[in-house]
């Protein structure tokens, strides 16, 4: 190693395996100095930082560094070394901070989603965070600030509506979150601070007697028109029904066992089936694993429930519109059934059990499976009653309600029918 003034000639004369430290002339830096390994000659500063030397690589001699440049770049980094920063760990730290893209830690947040969360809620979270923030992929965590959060909100509020924005929103602060706590170098969640999107109002849709029964006689007799049965019977949610297992199934008590992780609030959920919903268990499909869907798939896919839902929806609102123009008369103007979702089915057994079938509202709770009121709190852990009788008897006189509600339709099928369950 050689005490020389660094500079172009000086640079490109070096061997491998030798280096070059700055000396000799007035603008020398100490510590400031260029080696070669085998390749391109390389810029370095040696100095110490917390009682222990330290080496910093400034980078290859070339575009941008001269020996001009890389010297006053070595002053600079001493003069943080003087204010007793550490160059080599500062870059350290924004190397890792470079490396954890949003792309990156998205994928390894998403891993310890799908053992914590319920299938439709991870696909809804996945769907955000890998398609609706997109844009901001490449970006380092550590980089993306309040001003690219609420931009991209703004954004996905005027193209796919607040409620998508609400959601998406709080899945990026979640994701934020748990990055911090994961120890990244984040100085705090963006999302913080942001404009939060108007929250959805809750939706009060209840159908009307005649809107209920034409949705029931305009069903298929296939998955999706049963599944919508079992909804409006058993008063259930989507996916509960839509993965349904024959495992569940205690066709001997005409019980369904739906376990936590299948449910929202994540208590197992013991629900008597009234003859007209075992009616509508699909015999075909005994022996599989679900009761519905389960079809065939790609080579090593694993069997799943239901799927499909917004096309099997959409195409349902298009055979109820087309049967309400068959029914018009010559110039009538014929309009579609008022905006409904398969959850206002759940709404309206509720509410009709209570408005009109006098059932008591612990017992449309039971039914639900919601815990409030007196089933929450201590006494959720005390009075371990589930009601089961009750609530055969109310799921029984909502069944006979429908079966009034269709039979009153021409030419259509009866709700109910003979079974080997027994209501009591």
């Amino acid at each position: 190693m050689a005490n020389l003034g660094i500079t172009v000639r000086t640079v490109q004369s070096l061997g491998p395996g030798e280096a070059i430290w700055d000396a000799d002339h007035k603008e020398a830096v100490r510590g400031f100095g260029v080696r070669r390994q085998r390749g391109t000659p390389v810029y370095v500063l040696k100095f110490r930082a917390s009682g222990r030397q330290r080496f910093f690589t400034i980078g290859p001699h070339g575009s941008p560094w001269t020996p001009e440049k890389a010297r006053k770049e070595a002053k600079r980094l001493l003069g943080l070394v003087a204010q007793g920063k550490d160059p080599a760990a500062e870059r350290e730290l924004l190397t890792l901070q470079t490396a954890d893209t949003f792309r990156k830690v998205a994928d390894e947040y998403l891993k310890t989603a799908k053992q914590k969360q319920r299938p439709r809620t991870y696909s809804e979270i996945e769907r955000y965070l890998l398609g609706v923030w997109k844009p901001l992929h490449q970006l380092p965590m550590s980089q993306i600030s309040r001003r690219h959060v609420a931009a991209r909100v703004g954004d996905i509020a005027t193209n796919n509506g607040a409620v998508t924005a609400a959601r998406a929103r709080s899945a990026l602060s979640a994701m934020f979150n748990w990055a911090i706590r994961e120890g990244l170098e984040i100085p705090a969640n963006p999302v913080l601070g942001t404009n939060r999107p108007a929250a959805p109002r809750s939706r009060e849709r209840v159908l009307t007697d005649g809107e209920l029964a034409e949705i029931w006689t305009g069903l298929e007799d296939d998955d999706y028109g049963r599944i919508v049965k079992l909804l409006i019977l058993t008063a259930q949610r989507r996916d509960e029904v839509g993965g349904m297992r024959w495992a569940e199934i205690d066709g001997s008590r005409c019980l369904w066992t739906i376990p936590g992780s299948r449910t929202k609030n994540h208590r197992e959920h013991a629900l008597p089936l009234t003859e007209a919903a075992m009616l509508l268990l699909p015999a075909a499909s005994v022996g599989r694993e679900f009761v519905f869907g389960d079809g065939p798939r790609r080579k090593g896919d694993a069997p799943r429930g239901f799927s499909g839902w917004s096309k099997s929806k959409a195409a349902l609102d298009e055979g109820l519109l087309a049967k309400r123009k068959e029914r018009a008369g010559v110039g009538e103007t014929v309009n579609p059934m008022p905006e409904w979702w398969l959850h206002d089915l759940r709404r309206t057994a509720a509410t009709v059990m209570a408005d009109q079938l006098g059932v008591l509202p612990h017992i449309i709770e039971a039914v639900l499976n919601h815990v409030s009121g007196h089933r929450a709190g201590v006494a959720a852990v005390y009075n371990l009653a589930r009601y089961e009788a009750e609530m055969r008897a109310a799921l029984t006189a909502w069944a006979s309600h429908v079966d009034r509600l269709v039979r009153s339709k021409p030419s259509v099928e009866k709700v109910s029918g003979s079974s080997a369950c027994l209501d009591t």
